[in-house]
């Protein structure tokens, strides 16, 4: 309601504005004439608001032309309804008074509307903002905290790439696992020959080990390709760690939003990560055909 006061305030001032009306012209009777109103009704007129103009040749010449009866250019020059020199004075300055109010009116208006439009614009881009965010949500989880095994050491890995991944394969294994490093291996070749034909699909590590040292000795073993969460970030990645189940190896595929479409489990029956890697490949295999019924509509 508060943001709508200055536009009140407006209509206020031009109500006020128009509130005591300014004796008549002769161009504003012409006018009156030509839409329409009769003599009688601009003589009705003329006894409320009075004249305010001179009427010489030229202007009843005006007059007669916009439909002017006899008795309305007998009444002007009888001088009853001319106004007063003083008068005269004190309409002209109504009339300024009037003009400054609803320039100040407009003015206030145009601001108004201004800062609306701009308050829209912010809107719509925190709008923008929050969808764009909302549809990366895997990679505002991961943003900044991920490294890579890479030329025999771990460093930092630049994650600008993932902002247009559409789905992400997160990976919770462990050294000290028996099954991960047994299932590791065929997963290094899978990600190697897929990722490679389909940059839209990433895979990030997420280490269950119990120290940085186990996590770098089992990504420099396996030659892990694809990113990890830094061993030291791990605990805090909770909209991450919140897809792991209640034992490893597991894999789980997600869109770019987060949402789950395979889980090594379903509820507390383990199905196992290959079954992720075959919802994975249906997935991809699917995408591709469904653009091409889309361009042959």
């Amino acid at each position: 309601m508060l943001r709508f006061l200055p536009i009140l305030a407006a209509c206020l001032v031009l109500t006020r504005a128009y509130a005591t009306p300014a004796p008549l012209t002769v161009n504003e009777m012409g006018l009156m004439l030509r839409t329409g109103y009769s003599t009688k009704a601009v003589l009705d007129e003329l006894t409320k608001r009075r004249f305010a103009d001179t009427l010489d040749a030229a202007k009843e010449s005006q007059l007669i032309k916009a439909g002017a009866a006899p008795e309305l250019l007998v009444a002007l020059k009888s001088g009853s309804y001319t106004v007063s020199p003083a008068e005269l004075a004190q309409a002209q300055q109504q009339k300024e008074a009037e003009t400054k109010r609803r320039t100040a009116a407009a003015e206030e208006a145009r601001k108004f509307d201004t800062l609306h439009q701009a308050n829209l614009a912010q809107q719509h881009a925190a709008d923008a903002l929050r969808e764009t965010i909302n549809g990366q949500a895997i990679y505002q989880q991961l943003k900044g905290d991920l490294v890579q095994w890479r030329n025999g050491s771990i460093g930092h890995y630049d994650d600008t790439a993932l902002q247009t991944k559409k789905y992400f394969l997160i990976y919770f294994s462990a050294h000290w696992c028996g099954p991960c490093r047994k299932f590791t291996p065929g997963l290094v070749n899978y990600y190697n020959d897929t990722v490679a034909k389909h940059p839209e699909l990433e895979l990030v590590f997420v280490s269950a080990d119990k120290s940085p040292f186990g996590m770098e000795t089992y990504m420099r073993e396996m030659n892990m390709p694809w990113p990890a969460v830094d061993f030291e970030k791990t605990r805090g990645k909770e909209g991450i760690r919140k897809y792991a189940g209640k034992g490893i190896p597991d894999l789980v595929l997600v869109d770019s939003s987060g949402k789950v479409l395979a889980d090594s489990y379903k509820g507390d029956q383990y199905l196992g990560p290959e079954s992720v890697l075959q919802a994975v490949n249906s997935i991809l295999t699917q995408a591709p055909a469904k653009q091409m019924a889309q361009a042959s509509r």
